[in-house]
């Protein structure tokens, strides 16, 4: 590999940096709202349909615990590869970063609806019960005492979700679906120019950082205990 600095002297390579920063955000932001939206309700409906769940229903746990455990076994690149057809008919292209988002949250939601299930399941039962014992329905239960408890920890979790996707969406980069982990692979690798890889690595922990932050400030300001 080439040990020489040449950034400033590949104008191409500079003019592709910014692109590929917003292709990765763009690729990670999209995918992370799909996952918190369809993660989110699977995580709730994990829990309530537990055994000791405010609505059980065992038979569904059992089979929405397969289905989120066989999702969770399935190695990224691996499922990035199966989804390809699927992918290029939901969103019309299996490329670049439009063409990573559906396998991304595909692949993201079963990680986030155990992440979820974790969260509320960690909340005190005896405060659920004191809800019970004062009348409220389920649904108040969930919304008003269940969720509201688990939010900082919720939030936790969707930092570790994106800084998650930030790292699947690099991987991706490898298999043409862009950003800053194309960026990596096509210069930085098979053109072996170190520059490259050393900016993209820093600008991959810049962003972490701050989404990072930023989960930790929103955790704090959610927490009412």
């Amino acid at each position: 590999m080439r040990t020489e600095m040449l950034w400033f002297d590949q104008p191409v390579i500079q003019n592709s940096l910014w692109s590929a920063t917003v292709e990765t955000l763009l690729m990670v932001g999209w995918s992370t709202l799909a996952t918190v939206l369809l993660g989110l309700p699977l995580g709730i409906l994990l829990v309530t349909s537990a055994k000791t769940g405010i609505r059980p229903a065992p038979v569904l746990n059992q089979i929405l615990s397969a289905v989120v455990n066989i999702g969770r076994s399935i190695p990224f690149i691996i499922l990035l590869i199966i989804l390809l057809p699927v992918t290029d008919w939901v969103m019309q292209t299996n490329i670049g970063w439009r063409g990573m988002v559906f396998p991304l949250a595909v692949g993201s939601i079963p990680f986030f609806a155990r992440l979820v299930e974790t969260n509320l399941l960690a909340v005190d039962t005896g405060k659920i019960e004191a809800a019970q014992m004062m009348g409220a329905t389920r649904t108040r239960i969930m919304g008003d005492v269940i969720l509201r408890e688990a939010m900082p920890g919720i939030i936790q979790s969707i930092t570790v979700l994106v800084i998650t996707i930030i790292g699947f969406s690099a991987m991706g980069g490898t298999v043409g679906g862009g950003g800053l982990g194309a960026l990596a692979y096509n210069y930085g690798y098979q053109r072996y120019f170190l520059d490259v890889l050393i900016i993209t690595i820093v600008v991959i922990i810049v962003i972490v950082q701050i989404v990072q932050t930023l989960g930790d400030m929103l955790s704090r300001y959610v927490d009412h205990r």
